[in-house]
């Protein structure tokens, strides 16, 4: 016979004379009273509310009790704050803190329809994963599943989010491209076996300009790592001129965006490229000498010794055009370390060593998709469909745009100006408070000893000061939003190779 374990208190090692005694008593206490400054970010940038705009609702508004931003702002809160899975949300449905980040009216859930749900004012699992498996072709007669993404409108949002951080237009915008692997440990749809990461995988494409998310596309990875990148530029390069006609754009990618179709796009739209290129014996042969210079330098000082070299060049077959090229021609104690660039930048406005230093800074975004994979779990791409990962990666896309929107105005000037999201939750979010619902207000009492008590008072302050994004800026999107709801093949795109 099982026995059922009753017990209140926990009797510890004592401290000299004193016992050492514990209880689940303390009432309603949160440990992420912090995330009330996202809270604050939201209200200015209005983020979670634009995003819940890209689903539409089918449901009957009479029947419902959460409304589909108020689900959307629940579940991006929870990745914000570390919790990963939808199974989390049947205890964090009680936490009235988080029910008060999301914007329910009533944050005890005490009003709630039926007696079995009071106490719990926010959505259990079986509700919140109808934003991620609701199919395509949901309508007002379906039974269960009636709230649809519209994977337009989220395009659109995450170059909206970014426009709208710029107080003024840049002269210049850096759009790096690049893929991941997203490690598969199921029979997902879409899923294939790749030979470079020895995984089953998906290999999502990323798009940012600095830390800002402009892209997430979920592919399979039975594709080449470019494919669907000149569909991506065809999106995003007319909503960002749509705003800002005067800006230049750059975009960077390693060796394997370097395929004619992406440069040839790139020329016929006025856009400049800088991409690494794949070392062969012809482009080796080309820089013989800067080598050899190198290689002389480095075993008469024991130091690395770089030269480069400026060349026009042309593939035998995938290459329509000639075009520039420089080569990084780097000796090391370990020996020739080859690189090389190719770009529309012109010799007379760059010269190779500062072009390929500027090449070499798109690295930074590695450690953006490595923080959005770590940190805000991005890979938890494990429902059976394509389209319900795509949304899950859509969700840990909104809540590190979320993050981003915190670190970038509250943080800068700090000593956590450029600490990653988990770092940004640990220090600034994760904070323990007694909170306490009333008729007139919500009073969050936090703990007196948190060590960054100045800290968050000086990001509290930057977020007060934000001005919030302007009504007509609104009603644009929601326009927008409800044209592309409209034009809609509720459709993942398909990806071909460009090889």
């Amino acid at each position: 016979m099982i026995t059922e374990c009753t017990q209140s208190d926990f009797n510890f090692k004592g401290l000299e004379k004193r016992e050492v005694v514990a209880k689940f008593d303390g009432g309603t206490i949160t440990s992420d009273a912090g995330a009330l400054l996202l809270r604050e970010v939201d209200s200015a940038t209005a983020i979670v509310r634009q995003f819940s705009e890209c689903f539409e609702d089918f449901r009957d508004p009479d029947l419902i009790e959460h409304s589909v931003s108020e689900l959307v702002g629940q579940r991006v809160y929870g990745l914000a704050l570390g919790y990963e899975d939808l199974n989390d949300h049947d205890e964090l449905r009680k936490d009235p803190l988080l029910a008060t980040l999301a914007g329910k009216i009533d944050p005890t859930g005490q009003h709630r329809e039926r007696e079995r749900d009071r106490g719990k004012p926010l959505a259990g699992k079986s509700t919140l994963n109808r934003l991620e498996l609701t199919p395509p072709d949901a309508n007002r007669k379906s039974r269960y599943k009636k709230i649809v993404i519209n994977e337009n409108a989220v395009e659109r949002f995450f170059v909206n989010v970014f426009l709208q951080a710029f107080p003024e237009p840049p002269e210049r915008i850096l759009l790096d491209f690049d893929a991941t692997d997203d490690p598969l440990h199921g029979n997902q749809e879409g899923r294939f076996f790749h030979g470079y990461y020895r995984n089953y995988c998906y290999l999502p494409l990323y798009v940012f300009c600095g830390e800002q998310l402009i892209c997430a596309r979920l592919r399979s990875s039975n594709i080449d790592a470019a494919a669907g990148s000149v569909e991506e530029l065809e999106r995003i390069v007319p909503q960002v001129r749509e705003k800002w006609p005067n800006v230049e754009i750059v975009i960077r990618a390693d060796s394997g965006f370097a395929r004619d179709a992406i440069m040839a796009w790139c020329e016929e739209n006025n856009v400049t490229y800088i991409l690494g290129l794949a070392k062969n014996e012809r482009l080796k042969r080309e820089i013989v000498g800067q080598l050899e210079a190198a290689k002389k330098e480095c075993e008469e000082t024991g130091h690395a010794a770089r030269r480069y070299k400026d060349f026009r060049y042309q593939t035998r077959k995938s290459w329509t055009r000639e075009r520039r090229v420089l080569g990084k021609a780097e000796h090391l104690s370990k020996g020739a370390n080859p690189r090389f660039v190719v770009t529309s930048i012109p010799s007379e406005t760059l010269d190779a060593e500062s072009l390929y230093e500027e090449y070499c800074a798109r690295g930074d975004m590695e450690n953006r998709i490595k923080e959005q994979q770590l940190d805000l779990f991005a890979d938890r791409t494990s429902t059976s469909l394509m389209r319900g990962n795509q949304t899950r990666l859509w969700f840990s896309s909104v809540a590190y745009t979320l993050l981003q929107a915190l670190r970038r105005p509250g943080l800068e000037g700090t000593e956590f100006e450029h600490a990653q999201c988990g770092t940004i939750r640990l220090k600034l979010l994760k904070i323990g408070a007694q909170v306490r619902v009333s008729i007139r207000r919500v009073l969050i009492s936090m703990a007196s000893g948190y060590p960054y008590v100045h800290l968050f008072a000086e990001v509290y302050k930057k977020l007060r000061s934000l001005k919030p994004v302007p009504t007509w800026l609104a009603l644009t999107l929601h326009y927008q939003r409800t044209i592309a709801f409209r034009s809609s093949t509720w459709n993942l795109k398909s990806t071909v190779s460009l090889d």
